[in-house]
């Protein structure tokens, strides 16, 4: 579908867009045509860069900073997206936090802090995109699972919590969501080449990917692009994995 413009006079709202596979999502739903609100929290600088390379490939972007946990944020982030272009059609939650400690030394705070980015950071975007994606003829919601939350990890309790929080999170908006027009789904990536401040997980390196290799971050992005697009609309309520055969659920 490289190149065939799809989702032209779409926009679409991908959360933790700044780098690795938010960034490569980003730029594969802006060369399918849509126009690409990039969304980070804190990471400007790589943000504006995502906005440049959308730019200068003939696309349109607009950067918004928000915290995906603090409501107001939100809403002012959906409103901005609006305002620019008029519509919203899809929307990716990718912002996510994927740090490591052992169980017995984690407080609440941290867990409170890296289940409510995924989890809590998903259920408002979705919550204040609503109204919007309502009005698409072909609206898609896409959350950016993640492995562990399906084979378990030590040191990874929060992460696991919120990626598996994801997924029921993703039938039950299949669920409600579907007479309205919009499909939900959950795309898993695997042992992905990326940036990881805390390093690559142990299950990723006990089971590697059957096909020889790490994925790209475009690898991800094309999956992503394929349930947004006009082609994956008989697909909603599912959980896709991407990891070329490392986890077979």
């Amino acid at each position: 579908m490289a190149g065939a413009q799809e989702l032209r006079d779409r926009v679409a709202l991908v959360t933790g867009a700044a780098r690795n596979i938010g960034r490569a999502i980003a730029l594969d739903l802006a060369d399918a045509g849509a126009a690409v609100v990039v969304n980070t929290r804190a990471s400007r600088e790589a943000a504006e860069t995502v906005v440049r390379e959308i730019e200068g490939r003939g696309g349109r972007a607009l950067l918004v900073l928000a915290d995906v946990t603090e409501e107001p944020a939100v809403r002012a982030m959906i409103e901005a997206a609006v305002s620019r272009f008029g519509r919203l059609d899809i929307l990716v939650n990718n912002a996510a936090l994927r740090p490591e400690r052992a169980f017995e030394e984690m407080d609440l705070a941290e867990f409170r802090s890296v289940v409510g980015l995924i989890l809590e950071g998903a259920f408002l975007c979705a919550r204040f995109a609503l109204p919007h994606l309502r009005r698409s003829d072909a609206a898609a919601i896409v959350n950016i699972g993640g492995m562990t939350g399906h084979s378990g990890a030590t040191g990874r309790a929060h992460v696991v919590a919120g990626k598996a929080g994801l997924v029921g999170l993703t039938k039950a908006l299949a669920h409600e969501l579907s007479p309205q027009g919009i499909t939900v789904n959950c795309v898993v990536p695997g042992l992905i080449a990326t940036t990881r401040v805390a390093g690559v997980p142990g299950v990723h390196l006990r089971n590697p990917p059957l096909v020889g290799r790490r994925g790209e971050p475009e690898d991800v992005a094309a999956m992503v692009r394929h349930l947004a697009g006009p082609a994956g609309r008989y697909i909603t309520g599912q959980t896709i994995h991407v990891n070329g055969g490392a986890l077979l659920p």
